[in-house]
């Protein structure tokens, strides 16, 4: 018999420990995230009294792959629409908690005595927080709907961006002893060149390629094909420098503009649970009694200061950037943990020999208790609200309405810095694709042909050079033609120069900018293939972009490109029966929102649902399978599974979603104890029924009976035809909701 691999051992104590510690925890009413980390407690190293896991290496794998599905799956709920659409509330926050955080946390590591190196080491972890745990407990307490979700979704974006900033930072100082701007600015630039190469790429790419096995796919293979883009893209940004979890939310978000998105949810859903549970599991196991008992102050002084403080300066960035103060309280209170960074963060710190061993275990302490803190912050946010807010004075609470309604308004559109943006928008987007082709053929096209092209000697032949520029330059002609015209058009410029006098200082110089950078990357292709001179250069780049910028051929090209991407990137509210106006855009939006068979509206008619009246929203058309019913009529009848489109504002749609998506407590309910009887009943010489049909014998309207076999002769007849007649030795075997005598069935002496 051959061994079991221990793999399947720790498996099976990680997945039967958690299922009976958690099913206790949903008994008591509390967080599933909890009963795992719990779980994790029981079967570490810490707890003798339990069977322990055999090989952590294993387990820690497995808690990489949960964490990869949770922010995939996140991706997949928060598409780049929202990112761009809370973007600035995400960056505002982030940047305020951040700054706030690592003064704190440093000062409190100087109360505590701690070395300067640990004391900014604890100010970069408290920075952080813990996007799994959130999101958990979102999905625990049943909130992923609500609006302030998409506001604290945002900031854990930027924050996992940041803390990808701050490895690199704490990496050089940790090497240095001293802190290295360029590098900083590297990594940042670095960060932004790929985010920009995986968007635009995976959205012109990933949408065709599914719209064109479309046809061929079942959610068997679109689960395959949609965890494999998931985990080719972790690996790319692996490769790169980045986590694994960057990763999976870009490809989470890409996909999230797909009309498959919802599907792709649906179906790595349980994926995502299972492996996610080994995360949290993993967690919990590194909780060690011992530590707390020996650092209990460090750590009860550093969980206080991150639950209260962290909450704080949360709430306060959302407040600057312009949301209501139950928003913003809503969202704060979500940011009072740290998570899966810091503990990167202290393993770093710890790889470098610059920080106190002791600080990784306080920190994981810490961790824990913050973890077991977040479900109650999250649920205490409004009751908080709604006691502390109205006892505000007045014109405080004036003062920051006057704030929000200032931030949110539109105003009058600058329009020099309307152009700007675009002109600016224009060069980085299509310098950031130029750059990705330029090197990709750098990296693979001049190293094959160099080593197909060679002379005698095993030198580079001229001509393969050649052949090699001209490819690249064809390749990135139309992305260069984008960068030079693309936004340009005349009326466009003739307004702005109209409008303002001094103008022409800040118009023509942004387009000669455009114009050298196309410039500067003709140069760059034609200098790295053939090394002419400079001269050379400029002359035969200013001729390629003019045959660019006047080539009908390119221009189609491009702009079938850009159709293409456009239609990608807008495919899922393509679904939607029309498209709201910009100018409606800030108060309205149009939503698809399924009807859960557990909606008290199933079997209404629309007319008695009251959607209008009492949510402000107006259903514009009802998808049932394959049939879309634009406009339905008022008489029409909701049915579970029902998607209905709505127009309305965010918090119309916000609530009515609550009512209409319900997600019910998925509980696995018993069904033993029914209400339908069955009954043997034999047909004798004084039988009733003897010598009748079943259509005649009344059975169903008199009984509420249905007749499922009859046995005649040792042989059966399932479901026998209404036309069958009773005889003397049969056995006729039915079911009923009632409680019924077989002595009914015998006629009277």
């Amino acid at each position: 018999m051959s061994s079991l691999p221990p793999l399947f051992l720790d498996l099976a104590i990680i997945l039967v420990t958690a299922g009976i510690v958690t099913v206790i925890f949903k008994w008591l009413k509390q967080p599933l995230v909890l009963g795992y980390i719990v779980a994790g407690f029981f079967i570490g190293p810490y707890f003798p009294w339990f069977p322990a896991i055999t090989d952590k290496t294993d387990v820690h794998v497995w808690s990489d792959i949960g964490i990869v599905f949770l922010m995939f799956a996140l991706g997949l709920e928060f598409s780049i629409k929202k990112l761009k659409k809370v973007g600035g509330t995400g960056a505002i926050t982030a940047l305020t908690e951040l700054i706030m955080m690592f003064l704190i946390g440093s000062s409190v590591g100087r109360i505590l005595g701690w070395e300067s190196m640990d004391c900014i080491f604890l100010g970069c972890m408290l920075s952080i927080s813990s996007t799994t745990i959130i999101i958990k407990s979102f999905d625990d307490l049943k909130l992923k709907q609500q609006k302030f979700t998409s506001t604290v979704t945002a900031v854990l974006v930027v924050e996992d961006l940041i803390a990808v900033l701050l490895l690199v930072i704490l990496s050089t100082l940790s090497v240095s002893r001293h802190f290295d701007g360029m590098e900083l600015g590297k990594s940042m630039a670095k960060l932004v060149f790929f985010l920009i190469v995986w968007f635009t790429f995976g959205i012109y790419l990933i949408p065709s390629f599914l719209k064109w096995m479309r046809r061929y796919m079942t959610e068997e293979t679109l689960c395959v094909v949609a965890v494999g883009l998931c985990f080719g893209m972790v690996v790319l940004a692996s490769y790169a420098g980045f986590s694994t979890a960057l990763g999976a939310f870009v490809m989470g978000a890409i996909l999230a503009e797909t009309i498959e998105a919802d599907t792709i949810h649906r179906i790595i859903t349980p994926i995502k649970n299972l492996f996610g549970a080994v995360f949290f599991v993993s967690v919990g196991m590194l909780v060690d009694p011992q530590i707390l008992v020996k650092y209990i102050v460090p750590i009860i002084v550093i969980a206080l200061t991150v639950i209260f403080f962290k909450s704080t300066s949360a709430t306060i960035g959302v407040l600057l950037s312009g949301k209501t103060v139950k928003t913003a309280v809503q969202s704060g209170f979500c940011f009072c943990q740290i998570g899966e960074f810091s503990f990167i963060i202290a393993g770093l710190g710890l790889s470098f020999g610059v920080i106190n061993k002791d600080l990784y275990p306080i920190i994981v302490s810490v961790s824990i208790i913050t973890t077991f803190v977040t479900p109650y912050m999250i649920k205490g946010a409004l009751p908080f609200y709604n006691t502390v807010y109205p006892k505000l004075p007045e014109k405080f609470k004036q003062a920051l309405t006057r704030y929000s309604q200032s931030s949110n308004s539109s105003g009058d559109v600058n329009v020099v810095r309307s152009f700007l943006k675009k002109q600016f928008s224009a060069i980085m987007l299509y310098g950031v694709i130029t750059i990705a082709l330029v090197l990709l053929s750098f990296s693979f096209l001049k190293p094959f042909l160099n080593r197909v092209f060679v002379d005698e000697a095993g030198h580079p032949l001229f001509w393969g050079n050649l052949i090699g520029m001209f490819a690249t330059l064809l390749i990135v002609a139309p992305f260069l033609w984008a960068l030079v015209a693309h936004n340009n058009r005349r009326e466009d410029i003739k307004a702005v120069l109209e409008q303002y006098r001094h103008s022409q200082a800040v118009v023509f110089p942004v387009m000669l900018l455009r114009i050298f950078v196309a410039i500067f990357f003709v140069g760059l292709i034609i200098g790295r293939y053939i090394h002419l001179a400079v001269g050379f250069i400029l002359v035969i780049a200013v001729f390629v972009i003019f045959v660019v910028l006047f080539s009908r051929k390119t221009v189609s090209f491009y702009q079938r490109i850009e159709s293409r991407f456009k239609d990608n990137f807008n495919q899922r509210q393509a679904q939607h029966s029309f498209k709201i106006p910009e100018s409606l855009e800030q108060n309205f939006q149009m939503e698809r929102i399924q009807v859960s068979p557990y909606s008290s509206f199933v079997g209404y008619r629309l007319c008695e649902t009251g959607f209008r009246k009492d949510y402000g929203i107006n259903v514009v058309s009802i998808e049932r399978g394959e049939h879309i019913y634009n406009l339905p009529n008022k008489d029409m009848v909701i049915m579970p599974l029902d998607r209905l489109t709505v127009i309305g504002s965010e918090d119309q749609i916000t609530l009515f979603r609550s009512e209409v998506d319900v997600e019910p407590d998925m509980l696995i309910h018993d069904h033993s104890d029914n209400n339908i009887n069955l009954y043997r009943l034999e047909v004798k010489n004084n039988s009733n029924i003897r010598g009748l049909r079943i259509r005649n014998s009344n059975f169903q309207m008199k009984y509420h009976a249905l007749i499922i076999a009859i046995e005649r002769e040792g042989e059966y007849m399932l479901n026998p035809k209404p036309d069958t007649e009773f005889t003397v030795g049969d056995t006729v075997f039915f079911v009923s909701t009632e409680e019924i005598s077989l002595s009914d069935f015998e006629e009277e002496a």
